[in-house]
């Protein structure tokens, strides 16, 4: 399809033929940080691009599967479902249908090859269940080769509670060709692994909020980080905020979840926000997955932030007390996901990583 027939101004189809793209199909194919470092566009004319792009596509043939015939007198069942839409986009472009691996194939499984690169993946559970272990796992992950299930470029970690982790990612960095057996060995060796990870402390809602919108979106468009993690996503709204459902945090909640959203969107890069969870424990209940008597575990946040979200997974580790003669169990769980069944694998957290157990999925 020809640029012409795009709605944009023509300073910016200008950038985009200067950039040598020269039909809407070969601009879908490149992403948005990728899009913004060739034409030079500014991130919001960067997302009006693709919104228009998109927008065209939707009523052609290409994203359809109709064929030229197809107009206002064609036959309404000549459009495909929507399930044969997106197989259709899938084989003509990859690139959108891709995500980031988690650096363990037995996880990747479970979450149908990795983490969605459009959307709000919160990984929720309680001390010492290997989150932040994920997290870090997730920040390499990401600077691997496309081949290798990563993104080529870094990641954004904010810390929000304690100080970066600095001494186990160096560990995690010197034991990568341990972990990832399906690269090259040398490959881990020629990475740049600490130089790009850009570490964000903040202590208040306002001042993530201002990194969220400022910050970030800086290093996104220029293409240096393509992965974001805010580690954890409660502890600054549970210092501020007295009441759980003040209508006060729960417009703060949904700012938040609107600009990460917004910037995954617009620079197709993953974000994942590691959360809290809370106890409750029910007198009369029967008991819970935790084993005391009523007691079961519920992600921080309430209902405000759950609606944010595309992908809620839960990590326990059951205590030592809880686990008999054997060692603490750990479970990761998809809680929900619109493209995921509710589904759980066991994983263990070592030296080099945190691995999938195999044979262990179940769902």
């Amino acid at each position: 399809m020809d640029l012409d027939h795009l709605e944009l101004n023509p300073r910016i189809v200008a950038a985009i033929r200067k950039a040598k793209l020269r039909s809407a199909e070969e601009v879908l194919r490149v992403s948005g940080p990728d899009l913004q470092r060739l034409t030079g566009l500014s991130g919001p004319d960067v997302q009006r691009v693709l919104r228009a792009v998109s927008a065209r596509l939707r009523g052609s043939s290409v994203l359809t599967g109709a064929g030229p015939a197809q107009g206002h007198g064609a036959r309404s069942d000549a459009v495909p479902s929507p399930a044969l839409d997106l197989h259709l986009q899938r084989d003509r472009f990859p690139e959108q249908h891709q995500r980031l691996s988690l650096g363990c194939p037995v996880l990747d499984r479970l979450l149908g090859g990795g983490l969605p690169l459009e959307g709000i993946t919160e990984l929720a559970g309680r001390s010492s269940a290997g989150k932040t272990q994920l997290a870090l796992q997730l920040c390499l992950a990401v600077q691997f080769p496309r081949q290798y299930g990563g993104l080529e470029a870094g990641a954004v970690y904010v810390c929000t509670e304690d100080a970066f982790p600095n001494k186990r990612l160096q560990q995690l960095i010197a034991l990568q060709p341990r972990l990832r057996t399906d690269a090259p060995g040398d490959l881990a060796g020629k990475l740049p692994f600490g130089d790009r990870i850009f570490i964000e402390h903040v202590a208040t809602v306002d001042t993530l909020l201002e990194c969220v919108r400022t910050k970030v979106p800086a290093l996104l468009s220029r293409g240096r980080a393509r992965l974001l993690v805010i580690d954890s996503v409660a502890a600054p709204f549970r210092c501020e905020f007295d009441r759980p459902a003040s209508a006060r945090r729960a417009r703060a909640l949904r700012a938040l979840g609107a600009a990460l959203r917004g910037l995954s969107q617009a620079f197709r890069s993953p974000v994942l926000c590691i959360n809290q969870v809370t106890e409750a424990v029910e007198e009369d209940a029967a008991p819970g997955p935790l084993g005391a008597p009523g007691a079961r575990l519920a992600p921080a946040l309430g209902i405000a932030w759950a609606n944010q979200l595309l992908l809620r997974l839960m990590a326990d580790r059951r205590r030592p007390e809880e686990a008999g003669l054997g060692p603490p169990a750990r479970t990761l769980r998809v809680v929900f996901a619109p493209h995921l069944p509710t589904s759980s694998c066991s994983y263990t957290v070592n030296p080099e990583g945190v691995r999938g157990t195999p044979g262990t999925q179940s769902g």
